[in-house]
């Protein structure tokens, strides 16, 4: 594979590569491709769907709380 440039929204390669294994994901279990491509690989085809635009993402700065986590005791 050649030299990929990060599109400007993605701060860094591991989250390129993170929000690309979840989109490929998707397409394995039977998503759509949101981009024309020649490629049938889904890890191909969420690359150049990330590098596009075409997936959407956000981070979150906190994990929601599971109840019962804290401190109960069964």
């Amino acid at each position: 594979m050649s030299q990929v440039f990060l599109p400007r929204d993605v701060d860094s390669k591991f989250r390129f590569i993170t929000v690309a294994a979840q989109r490929a994901k998707q397409l394995q279990s039977g998503a759509k491709p949101r981009v024309d491509t020649r490629s049938r690989k889904s890890t191909r085809v969420a690359v150049e769907e990330t590098i596009a635009g075409a997936v959407s993402w956000e981070v979150r700065d906190e994990l929601p709380e599971i109840e019962g986590e804290e401190g109960e005791e069964a």
